[in-house]
């Protein structure tokens, strides 16, 4: 949902809502990689029944990643997709059900949204060739170093929408990844596996909502199974609230704010683009080994349990003294719906509602003081009572003005702030001729121990530039001085060489980014009008016009929440306009909204494709329809203009912006394929049609010979599910014509993996049980619920990320953590400081692997002060059968005379060094007395062990290694 900030502020208003995960990972014994059993319990502590995945917030990253390299080509892709379904199955561990959504066509009302994201990525990506371009040329100019440009096609990521040669190859490919999966895993074979691919219409959230409601509705579903649902959309926190589902919990990536990124130019990371110096790329390695790697960390999840956001809900909710009996349930509706007005993907926000302001506080609050007027609630079953929400409204209007000064308030006292903390950082600034940064002096004893260079050229190159800056700056301080002794005649001297134009010092705050105009001025009176005379370009004596904005809106939020709680009510309406009307506008809306057309149909495949892509993008099409996109005389060429304005709308950066494009007629649209359909061939009719759900199980499951002998009846009429077979899950049933049978074989579609020559799965078309136009699913919870045991204890309820905060590993608050002693942490702490020395900042090597490198012969930081041990100096260490039962890499130390010269006596350096390594043969000496250091010194004690966790849970911990260079998918 169009809510960037809602997760933020969620998390950190309801901190106990979120969990780490914890993830076993898989082993590797002789070079062979030792797969994770996911038929185990979960080490989370907790056992999911069914787990959904939004597949698009799952292909995107793995096609295009921003913070490593991307896959070289498609088949890298699918195979990538594979790994990250693989790791979610590991995590979530699902006992009944997986279900696989991609999105198909989408309501017409997303079709706006998804047509200006398309828009928009065209524009940027030519934007940003240009850029290069001139970055480059100025580069060169200057003398710098650029690796020579990769003559590559660049991956559209346009073409993850359905109806492209994309999306059905990605079909094709799951088809096989499940059917290997089921065969080969014995986490899988129990599982249903459902998989609705882009040529099922829906978006992939609401389709899987829609199979949820529909089960819900079925007498023989168990209302007590827990649901996992994948996806970083705020949206999904709302579906998983309206099913009203006890057991409900969402796992998505941890957000971590300023990943680095590598520049798109030179590929080194510390800068952007724009900063790019053409600095020769550092040397990774004593051989250069690791020059294509990106310092990525493994992606951790965490886990949002809606279990606990009830329970935080419920207390803030609550109200006392009502006129009607209170519904926890039904407040729950209205929380949700209020969450609308801050932004969705099918409305633009209020103007007056900013989520960053606690705008959703607001609207709590204030619907605590009106609930007593409107005598009941806003919603119920999806449907909004619009003459109790016109008051909701009214008072938030009446607040408007002084929402926009306030607005302005704490702008104006934010860039006050800001340009204070200039000030005082260039106060603390030294002198111009000392070096900053990691070579910045450093206090005697302020540091422990030398830290390991990082990124040395490009420092050097700023240490240059800055040295180049203060000697210009003497130089103009000496002609100056030179000039106003001796008049206006020009002297000899260091300012010869230079030409006379001087340099225009800059303004105090000259250093921050330019404003954007701000025509509306909300802050000053007049505000509405100059609103609708700048937005819509209409008089403000229009009032009609007004009140055709705010039925729109109202058509809208009605819609909305119908989609949310009942499915999709019209596949062809939009809200036409680009900017929303302000809450003091709604007035008798009442009656401005009855019902929505009957019987409308989505679009499809090839259709959608061009109501959302841009002319760049028409690739993707059949030639004839791509012609009317660019010929001049297409009827319909001003759906696709080559550029567009996009209204910053009191916003800073363009992608918070309104991308200004004109909205599809889609009549005119019709009229003119009508023209071009004829010119599809067969491949192409395939993929403009729409299909439906496909549903896999394995030979162990109880439902696997009845669609056998579905089979081999040949039955063409559908055949509803036995609900005793399949955990109570109920549906139709139709042959598929391309189908995957078990004892057959499976060919692979990636010449990466290898075929399946027996396959242990069969699949088969399904269809969601039906019901009647017009049946309501009710937003209850189902009767034989049991409700989770309450999570929050008296202090939870006031606690914030302000103070110091532990994360909770799984589900079992009580988990005790693995312990290791003070030799496997002296151990853990020398391998990994050993090697980093050498490689850089941007070098992580895996745990046990040497590296040496330009900087290797530096001091290793193991040896400055860390404990009383200090490591043996002899060439032979000690064994490290201590180390390998807790699991640390089982490759001996590297010996430290070897791996780190002694240099050279002279200067206080080599005798800093002496001592440092007199200071460590007498530590040692002195624990081989005491029997705690020395040759076998680790046999003497055992291990300690802590027979309350398994052994390997301290390798499932947050720290991970690069993956293999070779990303080839292993199934065996």
């Amino acid at each position: 949902m169009g809510v960037p900030a809602f997760f933020r502020w969620l998390s950190r208003k309801y901190p106990s809502i979120i969990v780490n995960c914890v993830e076993e990972k898989s082993k590797e014994c002789n070079g062979v990689r030792i797969p994770v059993d996911t038929s185990k319990p979960n080490p989370n502590e907790v056992e999911f029944d069914n787990l959904y995945l939004d597949m698009n917030g799952i292909i995107h990253p793995c096609t295009h990643p921003e913070d490593k390299p991307a896959p070289k080509n498609e088949d890298e892709m699918m195979v990538a997709i594979f790994e990250y379904i693989d790791r979610l199955f590991n995590i979530v561990r699902p006992r009944r059900v997986l279900y696989m959504a991609i999105d198909g066509v989408a309501p017409r009302a997303k079709m706006n949204q998804q047509r200006s994201r398309r828009f928009r990525a065209s524009k940027e990506a030519v934007e940003l060739a240009d850029e290069k371009q001139r970055m480059r040329e100025e580069i060169f100019q200057r003398g710098g170093y650029l690796p020579p440009e990769e003559i590559k096609e660049r991956f559209d990521s346009n073409c993850i929408t359905p109806g492209t040669e994309f999306m059905d190859n990605l079909a094709k490919c799951l088809r096989y990844y499940v059917a290997d999966r089921l065969t080969n895993d014995p986490g899988w074979q129990n599982i249903t596996v459902f998989l609705s691919d882009a040529s099922v219409p829906g978006e992939g959230e609401h389709k899987i909502m829609d199979f949820i409601r529909r089960q819900r509705a079925q007498p023989n579903h168990d209302p007590n199974t827990h649901h996992c649902l994948c996806g970083a959309d705020a949206d999904l926190i709302m579906l998983g609230l309206a099913t009203h589902e006890p057991n409900f919990t969402i796992i998505r990536e941890e957000f971590k704010p300023n990943k680095p990124r590598p520049c798109a130019l030179c590929g080194q990371i510390g800068h952007d683009i724009k900063d790019c110096q053409g600095v020769a790329r550092e040397k990774r390695g004593e051989h250069d080994e690791f020059a294509d790697t990106i310092p990525a960390s493994e992606q951790e999840f965490i886990f949002l349990r809606l279990s606990v956001l009830r329970e935080y809900l419920e207390r803030e909710l609550t109200m006392a003294s009502l006129p009607f009996p209170f519904n926890f349930e039904r407040s729950v509706d209205d929380w949700v719906f209020m969450c609308f007005f801050v932004g969705n993907d099918f409305l633009p926000h209020l103007p007056s509602l900013e989520i960053r302001e606690g705008a959703i506080d607001r609207l709590v609050s204030i619907y605590k003081d009106v609930v007593h007027k409107t005598g009941g609630y806003l919603t119920e079953n999806g449907f909004v009572n619009l003459e109790r929400v016109e008051l909701i409204m009214q008072a938030v209007g009446v607040a408007e003005d002084n929402i926009f000064k306030k607005r302005k308030e704490d702008e104006e006292n934010f860039k006050k702030r800001m340009k204070e903390k200039k000030k005082r950082l260039k106060a603390e600034q030294g002198p111009a001729f000392l070096p900053g940064g990691q070579f910045a002096p450093q206090a005697l004893g302020g540091r422990d121990r030398p830290l390991p260079v990082q990124n040395a050229r490009h420092t050097a190159f700023d240490m240059r530039m800055q040295g180049n800056r203060y000697q210009q700056n003497k130089n103009a301080a000496e002609s100056l001085r030179a000039t106003l002794r001796n008049g206006s005649k020009a002297t000899a001297g260091p300012s010869d060489g230079m030409d006379n134009r001087g340099l225009k010092r800059k303004a105090e705050d000259s250093d921050s980014e330019p404003e954007p105009e701000d025509n509306v001025r909300l802050w000053e009176d007049g505000w509405k009008q100059r609103y609708y005379k700048n937005k819509f370009d209409v008089d403000e004596t229009d009032e009609e016009f007004r009140k055709k904005v705010v039925k729109s809106y109202v058509e809208g939020l009605c819609w909305v929440l119908r989609y949310y709680y009942q499915g999709c009510a019209s596949w062809k309406w939009y809200f036409p306009f680009h900017y929303a009307p302000f809450a003091s506008d709604f007035k008798d809306i009442k009656d401005m909204f009855m019902d929505f057309e009957k019987g409308t149909k989505p679009f499809k495949p090839l259709e959608q494709l061009m109501g959302v892509f841009p002319a760049a993008s028409g690739n993707f099409l059949p030639t004839t329809w791509r012609a009317l996109m660019t010929d001049p005389d297409s009827s319909i060429i001003d759906f696709y203009p080559d550029d567009f304005a996009i209204d910053l709308n009191g916003k800073k950066y363009a992608w918070q912006g309104v991308a200004l494009l004109p909205f599809v007629d889609e009549r005119r649209l019709r009229a003119a394929l009508a023209k071009v359909y004829p010119d599809l061939t067969a491949e192409e009719v395939r993929r403009n049609s729409l299909g439906s759900d496909v549903f896999f199980v394995g030979k162990s499951h109880p439902l696997c010979d009845f669609i056998i002998e579905l089979y081999r009846s040949e039955s063409h009429e559908g055949t509803e599910i036995p609900p005793e077979l399949c955990h109570g899950i109920q549906g139709t049933l139709n042959l598929d014509e391309e189908p995957i049978l078990p004892d057959k074989p499976v060919e692979s579609p990636v010449p990466l993996l290898r075929d399946i020559p027996c396959s242990s799965a069969v699949g088969i078309k399904f269809k969601d049980p039906q019901y009647e136009e017009g049946h309501v699913f009710k937003a209850v919870v189902l009767p034989g619920a049991k409700m989770p045991n309450k999570v929050l204890k008296p202090g939870d309820w006031h606690r914030s990320n302000s103070g110091p905060w532990k994360p909770q590993l799984g589900f079992n608050p009580n988990r005790q953590q693995v312990h290791l002693d003070q030799s496997a942490f002296r151990t853990l702490g020398h391998h990994i400081n050993s090697h980093q020395q050498g490689s850089g900042q941007y070098n992580q090597p895996r745990i046990g692997q040497h590296v040496g490198g330009q900087y290797s012969n530096a001091p290793p930081p193991s040896v400055y002060h860390q404990g009383n041990y200090r490591p043996p100096l002899r060439k032979d260490p000690p064994p490290f059968q201590h180390s390998m039962q807790h699991g640390f890499p089982r490759a001996p130390p590297p010996s430290h005379q070897q791996q780190y010269p002694r240099p050279q006596r002279g200067g206080q350096g080599g005798h800093g060094w002496d001592r440092a390594m007199q200071a460590q043969g007498s530590a040692y000496q002195h624990n081989v007395q005491r029997g705690r250091g020395g040759q076998g010194s680790y046999h003497q004690h055992p291990p300690r062990r802590d027979d309350r966790r398994p052994q390997e849970g301290y390798n499932s911990g947050r720290g991970y290694g690069l993956p293999p260079p070779t990303r080839r998918y292993n199934w065996s």
